[in-house]
């Protein structure tokens, strides 16, 4: 079983990649069946969903841009999870996230493929209160609109999901709380993914 990160800083290798690192270091621990695969939206050009209509027909998307060559990767049988990792851009997650969970779209057109899929989420902002959940909660909604199962960080902290700093002292690196909530989400994302397929 494979667990998908995503990464949607707009800049590669940040806050919310080395969280997301964490996340998926904590997702392989789990179970040795276990695989992870990261991928980073810095550096891809993945333009807004067109509403053309055209991956209602087909798993396949009109547009040539850099999201086409993820559609194999996010709909392989094997993949049991998805957690996404944002910085937090104006209270919310950055246009790279919004972009790519609109044109996800195709997966739900298609047979509902992201369904039962547990989904988690990690948020960094630059102040220890500056806007991770509302970051995690948009997210979520549209998981749960993909029919996704969606998970928090699980006990012992169980909140909506990893929340980082990157504004204090030594950096992200140095948050350790931020630390345990991403391995949290990491963990229980392979967990409830194992309990989705009988594990």
């Amino acid at each position: 079983m494979k667990i998908i990160g995503v990464a949607a800083s707009p800049r590669p290798g940040q806050s919310s990649f080395f969280l997301l690192t964490e996340a998926l270091r904590a997702a392989a621990g789990v179970n040795e069946s276990i695989t992870t695969e990261l991928i980073e939206l810095a550096g891809r050009q993945i333009n807004g969903c067109l509403a053309c209509g055209a991956c209602a027909k087909k798993l396949a998307c009109s547009q040539d841009d850099g999201f086409p060559e993820l559609i194999d990767i996010l709909a392989a049988p094997d993949v049991g999870g998805l957690i996404m990792a944002t910085p937090v851009y104006m209270g919310g997650p950055t246009a790279q996230a919004k972009a790519f969970l609109d044109r996800m779209v195709m997966f739900r057109r298609n047979g509902w493929m992201m369904r039962n899929k547990v989904g988690g989420v990690i948020a960094v902002g630059g102040f220890r209160n500056g806007g991770q959940e509302t970051a995690i909660q948009s997210i979520q909604a549209a998981m749960l609109v993909q029919d996704m199962v969606v998970v928090g960080d699980g006990m012992p902290t169980a909140h909506l999901g990893g929340t980082g700093c990157s504004g204090m002292e030594g950096g992200i690196e140095a948050d350790d709380a931020g630390k345990t909530t991403a391995q949290g989400v990491g963990k229980r994302v392979a967990e409830v993914a194992l309990r989705m397929l009988g594990i």
